[in-house]
């Protein structure tokens, strides 16, 4: 096979696999269509949970009723597909694969979707409480906090996405001593300074309230320190 059929034949596959991840996210979506009003009642219940009594959020575009429930639900199909979609992205990418780095790929894959969901459910189950509390409690006396949804969705989406990346650091951690970029005794020399950073990140990606930014740089850090010890247990490259 010359190298044109080859290109062709890679395009064919990764349609195919394409194809496939659409379609599992396609009807994943259909089914939890006729719920989408309850999912986002269910995202909504750690700020609601905090309004005052009588409290209520509010849609000030005449569409935002229909499409903000709408975009849940489609992020709700997004996660419950993602493991087989992460299968075809497996399936596409194995064969150009050697056999040690298939044997690391595909826990690596295993072991960073698991923390993203578990980076979601901390920011959902043990953050969210604590931001929506800060919040309403400091709202001027005579204001009535009534937060738009689209908004609401776009800022727990920012969190959902900055927690589950957070929760990456041990695979970040791991792949790096694996590949030899960096080695365990020079992650521990830097220490300080992921410390530091830490604290940085979670000023910039959480409300201006010291708990909630102590709640996202202490995962940080140490998750930070997990992937050290993970990496030394790990048989480095030759």
């Amino acid at each position: 096979m010359d190298s044109s059929d080859s290109f062709i034949a890679h395009l064919i596959e990764l349609r195919t696999r394409l194809l496939h991840s659409m379609a599992a996210l396609l009807v994943t979506f259909i089914c939890l269509f006729p719920w989408a009003a309850d999912l986002y009642a269910l995202l909504a219940r750690p700020l609601l949970a905090k309004l005052p009594k009588g409290g209520q959020m509010i849609a000030t575009d005449v569409t935002t009723p229909f499409f903000v429930p709408l975009k849940v639900a489609l992020m709700a199909a997004f996660l419950i597909a993602l493991p087989y979609i992460l299968y075809q992205v497996w399936r596409f990418v194995a064969p150009g694969l050697y056999a040690h780095e298939k044997r690391l790929v595909w826990p690596l894959i295993i072991a960073s979707t698991l923390l993203f969901f578990c980076g979601m459910a901390f920011a959902y189950f043990a953050v969210f409480p604590v931001v929506f509390g800060f919040i309403t409690a400091s709202a001027p006396q005579g204001v009535a906090v009534m937060t738009d949804i689209d908004k609401y969705l776009s800022f727990v989406l920012n969190m959902f996405v900055a927690f589950g990346l957070t929760f990456q650091v041990p695979i970040a951690v791991v792949v790096l001593v694996r590949m030899g970029v960096v080695t365990t005794a020079k992650l521990k020399e830097i220490r300080p300074y992921v410390i530091v950073g830490a604290f940085v990140v979670g000023a910039i990606f959480t409300p201006p309230d010291v708990v909630s930014q102590f709640m996202l740089a202490m995962p940080l850090w140490l998750l930070y320190e997990a992937g050290i010890v993970v990496a030394g247990w790990m048989k480095k490259p030759v």
